[in-house]
């Protein structure tokens, strides 16, 4: 089957690429010719472990190509996927711009009847909005189609090739069968498939979204508990999570969530609520919570290193999670922006991130690993867990650090262990 992806960010990129692996003929459509040609080059744009193998055994397969040129992929394609952005507008509502010129666009170039998808991340009505602009403006036959995307950064290759669902929002016969077939490798590993209306589709994504967001900023609540109280916010976590009706994923306490989806996602759905003249109470409250989150690590941080002004801090990790490249919305760039505000010069090193980073931050020293960050700080906040800085040479650091002090925001090391080895530790929750 032929297949247009429009849009190779993120999402079309990762959809596009594993589409071709389960055999279909795809095409990835960008009007930025620049990012086209380092396609065709093969330089993959974004940091994705397991992405660019899957992208080059394909394009030599031949079933997976980079171009331009909109109307010819539209007129030889079967099903057509709107992967382009939705970002936020001041409002926390999304900006539906490139998705409805997209679809004028397709509008444009359709020669019979096609599957119009959206992967982006849409609110409920989207669908409807496509509809409309494709009967004016068209007079084939045609279907759409709400397939919302459900891919972890750091793991969305895995998370496509195995996903927990898929969910497939269509209003007729045809297109379901069409968008099965396109995913028909996937019955093969029993993946269940949520077939339903547009609606509830383009739903489905924000609810399941803000479920997350709400664990997350509920564990973090839970932490400044703990340390209240002082108790164990690990201990506690694990006795929940053993609870099967609440399970133990997205309990994990730290500086709060960040990235692409869920900050975006949490304001889209409390404003698709305010539309309809309701207030999401729980995830207006989960908003808050997460923005309190982020703020309060500098405080933690001038309480376990003393007064920041003049002092220098090594930052070890930028994107906001592991196994990515990403910096939008990061907790780690928050606590960054913190210090600079408190006066305090930064030493920042992440695998990945430093170049995203350097454009908004160009005045940080970018060190080139963990131990040249530490050469000379006065102290060291670990923001982001990267593998690589699950067993540092902690003998070392001291030898490195002025003084054995480490804010450890995402509880990578044991509190118990690294006080009895002599350092001023500090994790969150403990």
């Amino acid at each position: 089957m032929n297949i247009c992806m429009i849009g190779t960010g993120y999402v079309g990129l990762v959809t596009g690429a594993c589409l071709a692996d389960f055999g279909m003929n795809v095409v990835c459509v960008d009007k930025d010719a620049a990012k086209i040609a380092a396609l065709q080059r093969g330089e993959i744009p974004i940091y994705e472990p397991g992405l660019e193998e899957v992208v080059s055994r394909n394009e030599k397969a031949g079933r997976l190509r980079f171009t331009t040129d909109l109307k010819g992929s539209v007129e030889e394609a079967v099903a057509i996927f709107i992967a382009v952005g939705t970002p936020p507008k001041p409002d926390g509502s999304p900006d539906l711009t490139f998705v409805r010129e997209v679809a004028s666009a397709i509008a444009e170039h359709m020669n019979g009847y096609k599957v119009v998808v959206t992967k982006s991340t849409v609110p409920t009505g989207t669908g409807k909005m496509i509809e409309n602009i494709l009967r004016e403006k068209n007079g084939h036959e045609f279907s759409v189609v709400s397939n919302p995307e459900f891919l972890r950064e750091g793991s969305a290759v895995a998370d496509f090739l195995r996903p927990d669902r898929v969910v497939i929002g269509a209003n007729d016969a045809r297109a379901v069968g069409i968008l099965k077939e396109i995913y028909s490798p996937l019955y093969l590993i029993e993946t269940p498939f949520v077939i339903t209306d547009v609606a509830s589709a383009e739903l489905i994504k924000y609810a399941s979204n803000g479920f997350l967001a709400v664990k997350i900023s509920f564990i973090n609540e839970i932490a400044r508990l703990c340390e209240l109280m002082g108790a164990d916010v690990h201990d506690v976590a694990r006795g929940m999570g053993l609870d099967k009706r609440i399970g133990p994923k997205f309990l994990h306490p730290g500086p709060g969530f960040g990235g692409s989806c869920f900050p975006k996602d949490t304001a889209a759905a409390a404003d698709l609520a305010r539309q309809h003249g309701y207030t999401f109470r729980i995830i207006e409250a989960t908003m808050a919570v997460n923005a309190e989150t982020k703020s309060r690590m500098i405080d933690k941080i001038a309480a376990a290193a003393g007064p920041l002004a003049g002092r220098t801090a090594a930052v070890l990790g930028l994107s906001f999670k592991p196994e990515t490249d990403d910096i939008r919305e990061s907790p780690a760039l928050a606590v960054v922006e913190d210090l600079k505000r408190a006066g305090a010069r930064v030493r920042a090193f992440d695998p990945a991130a430093m170049p995203n980073t350097r454009l908004a931050h160009p005045d940080l020293h970018y060190a080139k690993d963990a131990y040249d960050a530490a050469e000379g700080a006065d102290f060291l906040v670990l923001a982001t867990e990267w593998n690589a800085f699950r067993a540092l040479d902690l003998r070392r650091l001291s030898g490195l650090l002025k003084s054995r002090t480490i804010i450890d925001l995402r509880n990578v090391y044991d509190p118990k262990e690294m006080k009895a080895a002599g350092w001023n530790y500090v994790g969150v929750g403990r």
